[in-house]
């Protein structure tokens, strides 16, 4: 028998015959006719190739049949009003899983508040944090890995999206008994003999193109190129080297002792954006989140600030 021949218009109508032993009484309770009510059973009751109800002048009660069929029907019902709930908070973004990549600071520390804060509001909303290196983050989005991704702006191509969130300028964090830390500004001519290390290729380059407009002699070149923001900010906070990152890294590199410095003339700044898929559709609770941390993160944190 194929299933779409019940509805459960008719088992409803049946359910609440069946409590309120009366086609008239169930009509009321749900707003329809006891003729209505009567035709919705009487379908049911075809489909079914079985009476359920015995029914005189007087009252109307369950057949043997209709109280065997009761429970079964009562259950699709409690099923099919579950699913209607869970409709509801999926469509409300009550509800959902979320994955949101981001490099190594982002994901450590500003992410970890921004799920915080949402789940203040959205507490079953079960947020996923994916530690992914820069250069990752974009291929991520694109295959789906992710849902979203948080991180430093990077070319994107046809299927994702890049919204801008905040600018953070490079700075220098070196240890306090580092030669250049006597400073509050500090050029990037000054950092010319000045050992420094990067962090991952994508430092790396960015360190090159902030420079790539001078003279080669005079270009700042990483002695040293390591996986890890923090592994950089571990060899700074020995004094031997310096390391440039931006400014928002404060979360972490403060913990390491290091302080940071301006590197002016030219200031450079690093723009952070929201990543998201141009060719499929997020989940109600993926954008209720991404509205969210679109909104949260340019404020995040006052101690990343340079004052």
């Amino acid at each position: 028998m194929p299933l779409t021949r019940i509805t459960l218009r008719q088992l409803e109508a049946f359910a609440t015959v069946a409590d309120a032993h009366s086609f008239s009484a169930a009509g009321e309770r749900l707003g329809l006719t006891a003729q209505a009510v009567s035709q919705l059973v009487a379908e049911l009751e075809q489909t079914l190739e079985f009476r359920l109800f015995d029914r005189t002048t007087r009252r109307v009660s369950l057949s043997a049949a209709g109280r065997d069929y009761l429970s079964s029907a009562q259950t699709v019902l409690r099923h099919a009003q579950a699913a209607e709930t869970a409709a509801h908070d999926v469509r409300n973004r009550a509800v959902g899983i979320v994955r949101v990549g981001a490099p190594l600071v982002l994901a450590s520390a500003a992410l970890p508040a921004a799920v915080h804060d949402y789940n203040r509001e959205r507490s079953r909303v079960v947020i996923r944090i994916r530690d992914i290196p820069v250069d990752h983050l974009v291929d991520s989005v694109a295959s789906g890995d992710v849902d979203l991704a948080i991180g430093p702006d990077r070319a994107t191509g046809a299927d994702v999206d890049a919204l801008p969130l905040f600018e953070s300028p490079w700075v220098l964090w070196c240890s306090p008994q580092h030669p250049l830390a006597s400073r509050s500004r500090i050029r990037w001519a000054d950092l010319k003999d000045t050992p420094l290390v990067a962090a991952g290729r994508d430092h790396e380059l960015s360190v090159a193109q902030m420079r790539l407009t001078t003279p080669e002699d005079e270009r700042v070149i990483p002695v040293d190129v390591v996986d890890n923001i923090s592994t950089a900010l571990g060899i700074a906070a020995q004094g031997s080297a310096a390391t440039l990152a931006p400014a928002y890294v404060s979360a972490l590199a403060t913990a390491f002792g290091l302080e940071m410095r301006r590197v002016v003339e030219p200031e450079t700044v690093r723009k952070v954006c929201l990543y998201r898929p141009l060719g499929r559709a997020l989940s109600p609770a993926a954008e209720g989140f991404a509205e969210h941390v679109a909104a949260w993160l340019p404020h995040w944190p006052k101690e990343n600030s340079l004052g």
